[in-house]
């Protein structure tokens, strides 16, 4: 597998929860990813059930095809499965972005939090900087070796200036000075385990920082909370059949692939929203 990691950085990848960068895409594929997700933006806003900033967001995978082609790529996943072993499922996309010159930020928090997944090490997030994701653009800075503890307790803040679903952020003091910034070109991508504790700052750039966001997770991987979560087989067979899989219907916003996207939606919103005291992003019914 051409994609393939070597034992040193699966290592790495134990050691410290995880890797970067990891070169990819070229800066022409990456240019036509970023091209494909902006065109998307421009030629669907106002003409879909909801804004079209949701379906980009949470599951854009489900909604239409450019994160789907993204994801699907064997370079990456063949980076993936030297983490989780041959059998993948696809659970989430989502193209996190920040915008030119915005104050916008991720607090400290673990991923997996809200997944309802328990505490697994069955799962690994992929991120794909489609636009420079340097230090000034508020790349991904992570705390080495976080992801050994436990999920912590984490505060809900709705912070306005937080572009997590919650405002959410580890309700433990974290100390920046053992922080590494995880600076991306474009076509790079990091691979980070979910309980690793891990925060950006803004983008003070003159360019928008766009990641395509791909979360991975191994057929055994548990439901905890909830009784029916959605994930999409990419390699190998799901034996545990824990998960309903699907393939969404090819094309952009078609009724059909809508219709899927607000089934696995509510049936994530259950876990998602779980104990939260206001409306949690776009886990809500259009």
């Amino acid at each position: 597998m051409a994609g393939s990691l070597s034992q040193e950085q699966i290592d790495a990848y134990r050691r410290d929860g995880f890797l970067c960068p990891i070169p990819v895409f070229d800066a022409a594929e990456a240019q036509t990813h970023r091209a494909a997700y902006e065109r998307a933006e421009r030629d669907y806003e106002n003409k879909l059930p909801r804004p079209v900033q949701d379906y980009t967001r949470t599951n854009a995978h489900i909604a239409f095809d450019a994160p789907r082609l993204v994801a699907q790529d064997p370079r990456i996943l063949d980076a993936v499965e030297s983490i989780l072993g041959p059998d993948l499922l696809l659970w989430g996309v989502e193209y996190f972005t920040k915008e030119a010159n915005t104050s916008k930020i991720v607090s400290w928090h673990q991923d997996i939090t809200y997944w309802g997944m328990g505490e697994t090490d069955h799962e690994v997030t992929a991120w794909l900087a489609l636009s420079p994701a340097s230090e000034a653009a508020g790349c991904m800075k992570f705390v080495p070796g976080s992801h050994k503890s436990a999920v912590v307790d984490h505060n809900d803040t709705f912070d306005a200036d937080n572009l997590l679903s919650r405002g959410q952020e580890i309700a433990v003091d974290v100390d920046e000075g053992d922080a590494v910034a995880a600076a991306l070109q474009p076509g790079e991508m990091s691979l980070h385990h979910g309980r690793l504790f891990h925060a950006s700052g803004p983008n003070t750039t003159e360019d928008r920082r766009i990641g395509c966001v791909m979360r991975f997770i191994r057929p055994d991987t548990p439901i905890t909370g909830h009784s029916k979560d959605f994930a999409m087989l990419m390699r190998g067979c799901d034996r545990s059949q824990t998960r309903i899989n699907f393939i969404p219907p090819a094309g952009d916003f078609t009724p059909e692939s809508l219709a899927l996207y607000e089934e696995v939606i509510a049936a994530q919103a259950v876990a998602l929203t779980a104990g939260a005291e206001q409306a949690v992003g776009n886990y809500q019914p259009a």
